[in-house]
């Protein structure tokens, strides 16, 4: 299935707002009952696009396409569609504030227990546990409607109006400071001695042949000598001094899933922000799903538009500083260990263990995303790209994405009900032991598999990832909800999969289907981007521009310079074709060649017709 980014993100938004925006009203919730993380899912799927691709903008009404317009229709004329937006948002926020102005960052109907048929508890306390997905959201979407105000706000003319985008813009500079505050108490240091369980089990994942605790060891110290300094002299903020690593230590860092026990306060900010001095639950050790989800929502800090918008204010710039040291610290470390040994990666080992002895799939499927996230930052050489195509290829396989699903398969369990997140710590909180099921291995591939895309000019590389990424989206495809008989583009129905027929799904489920719009989005990324280039094609082209430019030089020298006729007109041609050529050469290598070859075709052409004057002569 191709992948169309603009057709697919816009019939998202027909189906969705059939369901969402019901007489002129919002309605919130979907599969899972109303909380701060679905609905903020919600609302990206309409926002993420509108403020990441530029032809989805709809600041300015007078300028909005068609067809994006035909899309958001159920929200009025193209004047209405950005206010109804301003509306909706300000909506979120007073729903998720509370009488006191702190902003609810509860994960509520998205807690499940331990035992997935299980129905989810109800209680208060458990409604209001707070995990890092809440933050990572909020900055998500707070930092989108940061962008949305600063382009609209211009543009708006009524005063009311104005004022409403004034409101929305404390509102969500609001929400973003508090999430990042929990965001940075989240971080964690996991030191760990070397005979213990989870020392072993780290050195068990990282060996491959025979290579001793000590060998492993002393690698390590090697590798991470430099990142073990920097967790103890620039890492302050959040992160007790005690649980930093000794030298003869292991370690592992990353996010919990939630404000850390133990973590400190940050007490600059205790006046103002409940999320600065609230006690901390979560066992202080890295959970990979939750470290990937940190990193998504950290590294829109760094994109073009937020820092050419200067949307963040200084003690939001200083809570940004200090949460990209730990994203950079973080995507070094997995993204090291992930490729410890050069020979054989042990993420090539599939699947990866955790430190805390739970291995999974859906475990090397975050391993892999840490690592393109450092690809991305770094420097990619074609052997890490070529081992990483593999793997991503092996993931396919193994999650069913490119093979068929059978009877009672157990890797359907990576899709419905997703990866158990067992939330140690949660008991103190609420008193029982909680879970979050992750379930998003399809749109996690096909995002991955995009961003791996835009690292490479390999031609073949790419397409075995384009090919990884349609293969995705063709397994999506098949999960769409269904109205009337009709599939449209709503997620989650996993019932045509064998052994879970009898399940029925009518809501939709925001979780998915906004990964999947984020996948959608990673695509016109990767889509906006020139062709990859080849150095061979490349090589290629400069020999035959070579040669057309001497045969044109050659007819030049041969007709009268006031010739008028035809052949006049073809010798522009040619010439515009050679000048198109050497302008596009680079980075649109392939269409340059085209152009040449047209031009030498309409050379030989020439040279054909007068040799056959001459013989006829």
């Amino acid at each position: 299935m191709r992948i169309q980014p603009r057709k697919q993100i816009l019939d998202i938004w027909d189906h969705m707002l059939r369901d969402c925006f019901v007489e002129g009203k919002w309605v919130w919730g979907g599969r899972a009952e109303s909380n701060p993380i679905s609905d903020a899912e919600q609302l990206l799927c309409l926002l993420y696009p509108i403020t990441q691709i530029d032809t989805f903008g709809i600041y300015d009404p007078d300028s909005v396409p068609a067809d994006v317009l035909a899309a958001l229709r159920p929200l009025g004329e193209s004047s209405r569609v950005p206010r109804a937006l301003v509306d909706v948002s300000l909506e979120y926020f007073n729903n998720h504030t509370t009488e006191e102005g702190q902003p609810r960052f509860g994960a509520g109907s998205y807690l499940r227990a331990l035992d997935p048929d299980a129905p989810p508890p109800q209680d208060q306390p458990t409604q209001e546990l707070e995990v890092v997905d809440a933050y990572s959201m909020s900055i998500t979407l707070c930092l989108s409607l940061l962008v949305f105000v600063s382009r609209r706000f211009e543009l708006e003319v009524q005063t009311k109006q104005r004022e409403k985008l004034v409101q929305l813009r404390l509102h969500a500079s609001k929400r973003l400071t508090a999430a990042m505050i929990g965001m940075l108490r989240s971080f964690v240091v996991n030191a760990v001695s070397v005979d213990s369980e989870p020392g072993q089990a780290i050195l068990n994942m990282l060996r491959q042949g025979d290579t001793t605790d000590a060998e492993l060891q002393q690698g390590l110290n090697d590798r991470f000598g430099r990142l073990r300094s920097q967790l103890l002299t620039d890492v302050r903020l959040g992160v007790p001094e005690d649980t930093k690593p000794d030298p003869d230590q292991l370690f592992e860092c990353g996010w919990s899933w939630g404000i850390a026990v133990g973590a400190a306060e940050l007490e600059d900010y205790a006046d103002e922000y409940e999320a600065a001095t609230k006690p901390g639950y979560a066992m202080a050790r890295p959970w990979l799903y939750f470290t990937v989800s940190a990193l998504d929502g950290i590294v829109d800090f760094t994109s073009r538009r937020i820092t050419a918008l200067n949307i963040l204010d200084e003690e939001q710039r200083r809570l940004a500083d200090a949460l990209a040291l730990r994203w950079d610290l973080t995507q070094r470390y997995w993204s090291a260990v992930a490729r410890f040994d050069p020979e054989q990666w042990p993420l090539e080992d599939i699947p990866w263990r955790t430190s805390d002895g739970e291995e999974s799939d859906y475990y090397s499927l975050c391993v892999m995303s840490v690592l393109i996230k450092d690809l991305i930052a770094r420097q990619a050489t074609d052997a890490d790209l070529i081992k990483a195509v593999g793997i991503l290829q092996e993931l396919a396989v193994r999650g069913r994405i490119t093979r068929r699903m059978t009877t009672h398969d157990p890797q359907a369990a990576l899709h419905y009900p997703g990866v158990s997140q067992g939330l140690n710590g949660s008991e103190d909180a609420v008193g029982q032991r909680l879970a979050l099921y992750t379930a998003d291995y399809a749109p996690l591939i096909i995002k991955r598999s995009l961003q791996a895309a835009q690292l490479t000019d390999n031609v073949e590389a790419r397409e075995s990832l384009m090919t990884i990424a349609e293969s995705a989206m063709d397994h999506l495809a098949d999960r769409r909800l269904e109205r009337g008989g009709y599939a449209v583009e709503l997620w989650d129905d996993v019932s045509h999969f064998p052994g879970l027929e009898g399940l029925s799904f009518e809501k939709p489920s925001w979780y998915l289907t906004e990964r999947v719009v984020e996948a959608l989005v990673a695509t016109a990324a990767t889509f906006e981007q020139e062709p990859p280039r080849s150095i061979r094609m490349y090589e290629h082209l400069l020999r035959l521009l070579n040669e057309a430019d001497h045969v044109y030089n050659q007819e030049l020298m041969r007709v009268n310079i006031n010739d008028r006729s035809q052949l006049r007109d073809r010798l522009d041609e040619i010439g515009q074709n050679i000048k198109r050529a050497r302008e596009i050469s680079y980075r649109r290598t392939s269409t340059a060649i085209a152009l040449t070859e047209r031009a030498l075709r309409l050379l030989d052409a020439l040279e054909e017709a007068r040799d056959d004057a001459g013989r006829s002569r």
